[in-house]
């Protein structure tokens, strides 16, 4: 017997002991067989629903490998007629995953296999190709779109071999044919004629009657390098003069149509280029004499720019004296300019640095709106799946924001072993910088936690000055059920009061109830069917104020006198008996409130259990509800003084 099949009767097995288990725990309790039947039905359909859910599964499974099978199918068949190879013959007798996973491996192979090929093919039409440009000849015929076989790459490669061999003589033709027409396109951008004899022969005699020795192509090339020199340094003269043309365009706020009338000279670098471009460097350099305040505050918004970049501080820009005067001098400017091309430097020179302290800005300020958002509960409104995209980006940034950090530390303190000196943002050390923005988070964040609790506080207090309904949220009733009697039977007779008393209070303790102020008294102690204000109310009736006058007794230290006609005998006068004194502040009064619930709750689920049990069907609840306050009434018997002013408040 296969282990599986071991397992599925081992399923069988503990399923029928747990069963046996259940219903031996229904016995014992003594739950009906109505309420059995309902928790086998729930069992069942549980164990169901999962079987139905694995079964499902497995049956994807098998879908998903019969597609693959038939996708892999097919791809192999293409590329075996790609790569002119025999058909596939799949093995007989196999399982379906074998066979998924030996078609896949198949195609995998003749994937690499064709992978391989085609980079075979691009590297000798490469090379083809380049031999086809040198010696203006007709490249190999072979489509450099299509899988070669094995037997034309390797004519492919003899074609290139036996060409090189026989064509030496024509490859250095084509070598000085491309020189010199290199040579001929660089004089002619330097304005330069033929001067030597060799040069002259280069240009002026016919291309049969040049020598092609090594010696006169090494001599070509020597003199291509040369010409290439001198374009590029003419491109770079070229080059500088449009930057400071283009600065000075800007500074001066030329006119568009005055920079289009110049725009050749911006792109090519012909010797007439240049010399254009000096003379227009000299009229702006002159107009820029006339117009020194505007080019200054120009350079000045430049500065500023760039301040921003490099995270300068206050006292670092306001190091830079100039920046601030008024006197529109030409050392004015020329100090601004110094300054702009000293900042430039600077920031070229540590770019990666700066991007990324800027990089750790701006995720920091996305984090900070993120936490923003998660504060405003008209979000949970949204549709579209804002909500689960703000979570995620602000999980990414939670996980991105210190890897940054430690990035940006190793980075700076390469730097400043480098520099010798301290890496500053906005005047003080990047780390710092950082830590001091997570504590201000961390300061914002709690004083938001302690103005949510200040709120709530207030709000407990007007509950508990003016009264709050509290309401219990309840079943809704069938139609035609009708709730069951709670009265409790002694010896086939019923105790109305114990009934009346224990329902009233659960209902207190449990359903909808009033809290009121312990300076205001509920309206059931006066009896009376409207409020009044205070102001207008009754005064209190004879029982009320003789139960008040043996309290103010018993504060004051004197007996009262009994209808004995003996005195009580008084506690002790550090104590207080009013609830006012009890709960001195509102919170206090809360929780004496609850303790009183929760008392009285108690007593009634422990009359309960002693008595009615068996008609609810389980102790559960009951039980844990006794228990829970137990372990109340030990918590506030370490407050001791405070439940004794609390029973001699109540005469208990």
């Amino acid at each position: 017997m296969r282990k599986s099949e071991v397992l599925a009767a081992e399923s069988v097995a503990c399923l029928n002991k747990a069963l046996c288990h259940l219903k031996d725990i229904w016995e014992e309790i003594g739950i009906p067989e109505d309420q059995r039947l309902q928790r086998t039905n729930v069992v069942k359909n549980h164990i169901k629903g999962l079987l139905d859910m694995m079964i499902t599964e497995e049956e994807s499974l098998r879908t998903r490998l019969l597609s693959s099978i038939e996708a892999c199918r097919k791809q192999l068949d293409t590329l075996c007629l790609e790569l002119q190879l025999p058909p596939f013959e799949e093995e007989r007798g196999v399982t379906m995953l074998q066979q998924e996973k030996e078609i896949r491996t198949q195609v995998e192979m003749l994937v690499k296999e064709r992978t391989q090929r085609m980079q075979q093919l691009k590297a000798l039409t490469e090379r083809d190709q380049g031999l086809s440009d040198t010696l203006c000849s007709d490249p190999y015929a072979l489509d450099p779109n299509a899988v070669p076989s094995l037997e034309q790459l390797d004519g492919f490669r003899q074609h290139i071999v036996t060409y090189l061999s026989v064509c030496g003589q024509e490859r250095r033709h084509a070598e000085f044919v491309g020189i010199k027409r290199q040579i001929i396109l660089c004089m002619d951008d330097l304005d330069q004629l033929p001067e030597t004899s060799f040069e002259k022969d280069i240009i002026c005699e016919d291309q049969e009657a040049f020598c092609l020795s090594k010696d006169n192509i090494a001599s070509l090339k020597l003199l291509l390098g040369q010409l290439e020199e001198r374009k590029a340094e003419n491109q770079a003269v070229c080059e500088a003069h449009r930057e400071k043309i283009q600065e000075l365009w800007d500074r001066l706020q030329v006119p568009q149509e005055e920079r289009e009338l110049f725009s050749e000279h911006m792109v090519v670098s012909k010797k007439k280029n240049l010399d254009a471009l000096e003379a227009e460097g000299r009229r702006l350099m002159e107009l820029k004499q006339l117009n020194m305040q505007n080019v200054t505050e120009a350079i000045r918004s430049e500065i500023a720019v760039l301040w921003e970049k490099c995270f300068f501080s206050s006292d670092q820009q306001q190091a830079f004296v100039p920046y601030y005067s008024n006197d529109f001098t030409e050392q004015l400017l020329g100090l601004h300019e110094a300054e702009i091309l000293r900042l430039k430097q600077h920031y070229e020179e540590h770019k990666e640095l700066f991007e990324g302290v800027q990089r750790w800005e701006e995720s920091w300020r996305l984090f900070l709106e993120l936490e923003k958002k998660a504060t405003d509960p008209s979000r949970f409104t949204n549709r579209g799946g804002n909500l689960l995209k703000e979570e995620k980006q602000k999980a990414e940034l939670h996980k991105s924001l210190p890897k940054l950090e430690k990035k940006l530390k190793a980075q700076i303190d390469v730097w400043e072993q480098e520099q010798a000196r301290e890496f500053l943002v906005n005047g003080q050390k990047f780390l710092q910088f950082v830590e001091e923005q997570w504590e201000l988070h961390r300061i914002e964040k709690e004083n938001e936690k302690l103005e949510r609790q200040l709120k709530k506080s207030k709000q407990i207090e007007v509950d508990m000055l003016y009264g709050t309904a509290v309401r219990t949220p309840t079943k809704r009733r069938f139609l035609g059920t009708t709730t069951p009697s709670k009265a409790r039977k002694f010896n086939g007779t019923t105790s109305s009061l114990s009934s009346a008393n224990s329902n009233s209070t659960m209902r207190s303790a449990y359903g909808g109830t009033v809290c009121h102020s312990p300076s205001r008294p509920p309206l059931s102690v006066n009896k009376v069917p409207s409020v009044r204000t205070p102001g207008r109310s009754k005064p209190p009736l004879a029982g009320l104020q003789e139960r008040n006058k043996e309290n103010m007794g018993q504060v004051t230290g004197v007996g009262v006198p009994l209808q004995s006609g003996g005195f009580k005998t008084l506690a002790s006068p550090q104590r207080n008996f009013s609830i006012n004194s009890v709960a001195s502040t509102y919170s206090e009064f809360a929780v004496i409130c609850v303790f009183f619930c929760v008392l009285f709750s108690t007593f009634d689920c422990f009359y309960a259990a002693t008595h009615g049990l068996a008609m609810r069907g389980g102790l559960s609840g009951e039980l844990w509800l006794i228990d829970k306050c137990i372990l109340f009434l030990d918590m506030l018997n370490q407050h001791s003084n405070r439940i004794g002013s609390i029973k001699v408040c109540l005469n208990v």
